[in-house]
């Protein structure tokens, strides 16, 4: 599962801006907000592609950041946040 800059940063218990600033301030996102280093990091973040068809301007492209599942508890690490305890799943239990 994939998630957007907000979505991370809700789970974080940040803003998006706020998870921006720091995560550029680390220098794991430039100046596009895209991975710094998409090759080392690929395992926690990757760059979404995007395209659509504009009537005026024909084809336009975007790149966004995407967080992968993994990269929660990584980022959570990388900028020192501690994160609220995963409640366990009981859907399980017979």
């Amino acid at each position: 599962m994939e998630r957007t800059l907000a979505q991370a940063a809700n789970q974080l218990g940040l803003t998006r801006p706020q998870l921006i600033a720091l995560l550029q301030e680390k220098g794991l996102l430039n100046e596009r907000r895209l991975p710094t280093y998409p090759t080392r990091d690929r395992e926690y973040l990757r760059v979404k592609d995007g395209q659509w068809y504009h009537e005026k301007y024909g084809m336009q492209y975007s790149q966004s950041t995407r967080v992968r599942q993994a990269g929660i508890r990584w980022l959570a690490d990388q900028l020192d946040i501690d994160l609220p305890a995963i409640p366990a799943d009981r859907r399980d239990v017979a």
